[in-house]
This record gives C-alpha cells, sequence and structure tokens, in this order.
C-alpha cells in the first residue's frame, strides 16, 4: 500500500496518507489510456466543418458554351468542381466525431491515470485547501509555498467557488472534482493538487 506525506496548505508535513493499491498502485494499461485520451479529445471537436457539394453551390444551371466545335474540353455547369467557385467533391459536412467507450475501460484508464501521477511524484496531498476570499495572489502564494509549477490541475471533493474564483486567471490551473477530472486532464496536467477527502472519493468510486 503506497504512502504519501500529507501537508497542510503551508507546506508542512503534518501527517501521513495510505492509498489503495486497487486505485493508485495498479499495473498502468497503456493501449487503454490511449484509447480513452483519444475518446476523449474526440468528443471535444466541434465537428461544425462544412463544405459546399456541387448540388449545393448557386447556378451554374446553363452550359457555358456548346459541347461540339470549339476546340475546347466540354462542360456541362460552371459549378463543376474543377471550376473556380463550383462546388467541393467529397465536400465535409456537419458530424459528431464522439464514440463511446465501455465503463470498465474508462475506470481502468482512470485508475492507470492516477497510479503514474503518484509513481512520478507528481501527486500532492493536502489535509485541506482553505481560502476566505476569491484572491488569485493567495491561491499564487499557496502554490509557490508547495514548490508546483507548470500544468496544475487542483481535484476536489466538490466544487469550491472561491478555490474556482481564485485559480481561474492563473495560466495552466485547472479546478476540477472527482466526478469531473477527465483522465485527459490528468495526464495533460504536470502536477495534480487534491486533498485526503477527494483521495477517499476516489477510492469509494474506484476501489
Amino acid at each position: 500500500m503506497p504512502k504519501l506525506a500529507l501537508l497542510n496548505q503551508s507546506g508542512e508535513n503534518v501527517g501521513e496518507i495510505a492509498l489503495a493499491e486497487s486505485v493508485f498502485a495498479i499495473e498502468p494499461n497503456q493501449q487503454v489510456l490511449y484509447d480513452v485520451i483519444k475518446a476523449q479529445r474526440a468528443a471535444k471537436r466541434q465537428g461544425t466543418q462544412k463544405a459546399k457539394t456541387r448540388a449545393e453551390v448557386r447556378g451554374g444551371g446553363r452550359k457555358p458554351w456548346r459541347q461540339k466545335g470549339t476546340g475546347r474540353a466540354r462542360q456541362g455547369s460552371t459549378r463543376s468542381p474543377q471550376w473556380t467557385g463550383g462546388g467541393v467533391v467529397f465536400a465535409p459536412t456537419p458530424r459528431d466525431y464522439s464514440y463511446r467507450v465501455n465503463r470498465k475501460v474508462r475506470r481502468l484508464a482512470l485508475r492507470s491515470a492516477l497510479t503514474l501521477k503518484v509513481n512520478e511524484n507528481k501527486f500532492v496531498v493536502l489535509d485541506k485547501i482553505l481560502i476566505e476570499t476569491p484572491k488569485t495572489k493567495t491561491m499564487i502564494e499557496v502554490l509557490n509555498t508547495l514548490s508546483i509549477q507548470g500544468k496544475i490541475m487542483i481535484v476536489l471533493p466538490e466544487m469550491n467557488e472561491t478555490i474556482a474564483l481564485a485559480a481561474r486567471n492563473i495560466p495552466g490551473v485547472l479546478v476540477t472534482t472527482v466526478e469531473q477530472a477527465s483522465v485527459y486532464d490528468i495526464m495533460n496536467a504536470r502536477s495534480i493538487l487534491t486533498t485526503q477527502d477527494a483521495v477517499k472519493k476516489y477510492e469509494e468510486v474506484l476501489g
């Protein structure tokens, strides 16, 4: 059973927290991570691209010149794909890129992502995060005290508006909850900052 130091906001060691092996110490499955992240990125695509086919382009109903005798290639419409202003061959149309991934696969990918962060020593657990006023300066001081830099994901047991407001203007910092944190977000972050209550919630959901 892996154990991590339990810190407070001042960066002081206030104890130790034991992590469940079934959630934070499994053998990471790289293929499952790839499949789930690919699906989550596909779901983020807008899919609003659109171009007109020759049937949708306005005009072009008249034959530009007679069939024979001009010395030029025969043409039936000025809206054919080879013409400027013509339609597009196999034009893209709006579509939904998302696809379904099995629930067991998603859960395995989430456990694999959490395990990788723990193995890389990029998983920081606090006893609690307490910010009284939604000030960016206060959140920056907390992160600097903990010596956490780069892309940071703060995972809370439930959304705290004060913390979210204090962190939203800091580049590279994402505040989310246990339910909303995706595998892509975890792997995209350099460090995970969470609380012991959030860890217990992960163990209840994934254990």
